[in-house]
């Protein structure tokens, strides 16, 4: 039987610090880690689960501060263990988030109301680590966040990884992203004039990232949108679901030369080009 191939880390829960951060009457808590400047991790679903944290772990390793906001789900919980509960675990974290009025899940043409809070967060972590600007990677989820939240020019490495608002339900949805057209807008006057870049990850074939989403955002965002698209071979064989979805977690193959790796080494990379040069 063939060895199994390396998965994604898994970081502790118990080394990071979780603190608490309201803004405009919204509050929740955060978890953090590290000294230099500030990375975002904006976790996917169903919550900050050990693969996230040890993506973070990663982001720490490069000289930033890892900074994770926990918006729904509980913190530290495995989803896949043990798997009946899980499962129910992720469906609760779900049906919590789609109702929740601080996501935009269903709707068009609209960034989140929790962007806001977001941008806020940004704010206090650019003060409080220093550094050129902030970076800020969504997952799934979240991942729309990201590219709403590079309209503000604090935002200097912005990533999507498998962004799945608003869920595709039909073809007209397919070509949509959750961020409303000024933002948008905005965002691609950032490119052209500063020479901001995007990156966005998805696997082929994943029914929750349409390549239509990713079509809009080369024409809306022209050079500065950066596409990493996988093949579906491409995933951990072992991952959680039938068609890969989670590019920097559940599908990754941890181990040079891998495709999944070299994503999350260009994303790493992303990272120490606009925060740590100089």
């Amino acid at each position: 039987m063939a060895p199994s191939k390396p998965r994604a880390p898994e970081g502790d829960l118990a080394t990071f610090q979780r603190e608490r951060f309201a803004h405009d009457g919204v509050a929740h808590d955060v978890v953090r880690k590290g000294k230099g400047p500030a990375v975002l991790v904006l976790t996917e679903m169903p919550g900050i689960s050990p693969h996230v944290l040890g993506f973070a772990d990663r982001v720490v390793a490069l000289g930033c501060t890892a900074v994770l906001p926990s918006l729904f789900g509980t913190a530290g919980r495995d989803p896949l263990r043990p798997a009946v509960t899980g499962a129910l675990y992720a469906l609760s974290s779900m049906a919590r988030a789609c109702i929740s009025r601080e996501f935009t899940v269903f709707a068009t043409g609209r960034s989140s109301p929790v962007v806001d809070w977001l941008r806020a967060l940004a704010e206090v972590e650019h003060r409080r680590c220093g550094g050129p600007g902030v970076g800020v990677v969504g997952m799934c989820f979240t991942g729309g966040f990201a590219l709403a939240m590079a309209a503000d020019a604090r935002v200097l490495a912005p990533v999507m990884s498998q962004p799945s608002l608003p869920f595709a339900l039909t073809r007209d949805r397919r070509r949509t992203i959750d961020c409303d057209d000024a933002t948008l807008d905005a965002v691609a006057q950032r490119c052209d004039r500063e020479g901001l870049r995007v990156i966005g990850l998805r696997f082929k074939g994943d029914p929750l990232v349409p390549a239509e989403r990713f079509q809009l955002l080369r024409e809306r965002l022209g050079e500065g949108f950066v596409a990493v698209e996988l093949e579906q071979a491409d995933g951990h064989p072992e991952g959680p679901l039938k068609k890969h979805h989670s590019v920097l977690t559940g599908a990754l193959i941890d181990a040079p030369g891998e495709p999944t790796r070299a994503a999350l080494d260009r994303v790493l990379q992303l990272f120490r080009d606009k925060l740590l040069a100089g």
